[in-house]
């Protein structure tokens, strides 16, 4: 198989889990990929397929899952590392998770090279269809490069934009020293954050770019409980 027909054969069978791919051909100055440190498993890779959340159609199929209803914890990271496991092993990657590390793959600087992505006026990346709401799930990771073609982008959405996202944050926890996320969390927790732990990020919600790909109540409630439980020890 080729490397146009590994990658749209990978866009089927990611799509069947709700998975949008987005590849890039990664530098070769990175270490030799045959024998990579065991800690940086995505050392001395030719080429990346990031998996990425597309939009509501990933939460369908991660509800049908058996993760979903087994009890167990983090049941959305679990669902994430088994099937970017399995498509792995199928086209003959390496398999990487945001979650993966210390040291951690570095997911931001491969959507900046395979999305048309671009960092955003409150930090995280803003991406031309998703806005404020990509989610990239896992990596698969190649030894050859795969000849993918280079994101379209334009503009960067933010810089002809008014920037409500900044207004929005009922705590100003995105300001010019960074995210604070104590203050994010405290608020959330606390008896003013309710419209936060039901609707998800209000700073994500003001973004104009992609708001018809933010999540459902459901799902924004579900991220909005692992992000407390996750920051429990700060509060």
């Amino acid at each position: 198989m080729n490397a146009a027909g590994l990658l749209a054969a990978l866009g089927r069978a990611a799509g069947a889990h709700g998975l949008a791919v987005a590849a890039a051909d990664l530098p070769a100055a990175d270490p030799p990929a045959a024998d990579p440190p065991a800690d940086q498993p995505w050392r001395g890779a030719r080429a990346v397929a990031l998996l990425r959340a597309d939009g509501p159609r990933m939460w369908e199929a991660f509800r049908a899952a058996p993760e979903w209803a087994d009890g167990a914890p983090d049941p959305l990271d679990r669902w994430s590392a088994r099937i970017v496991a399995e498509l792995a092993a199928r086209f003959g990657a390496r398999a990487a998770g945001p979650s993966d590390g210390p040291p951690h793959p570095p997911f931001l600087r491969w959507a900046l090279l395979a999305e048309p992505a671009w960092p955003s006026a409150l930090g995280m990346l803003v991406h031309a269809q998703e806005g404020l709401w990509a989610s990239w799930r896992g990596a698969l990771l190649f030894d050859a490069p795969l000849g993918a073609p280079p994101a379209r982008r334009g503009a960067r959405p933010c810089d002809d934009c008014a920037r409500p996202c900044l207004r929005a944050c009922p705590v100003g926890a995105f300001g010019a020293g960074g995210y604070d996320a104590e203050a994010c969390a405290r608020h959330v927790a606390g008896p003013e954050g309710g419209a936060c732990r039901a609707g998800g990020c209000l700073a994500r919600r003001a973004c104009p770019v992609g708001r018809a790909r933010a999540p459902g109540a459901e799902q924004a409630a579900f991220h909005m409980a692992a992000f407390l439980r996750a920051r429990a020890p700060m509060r």
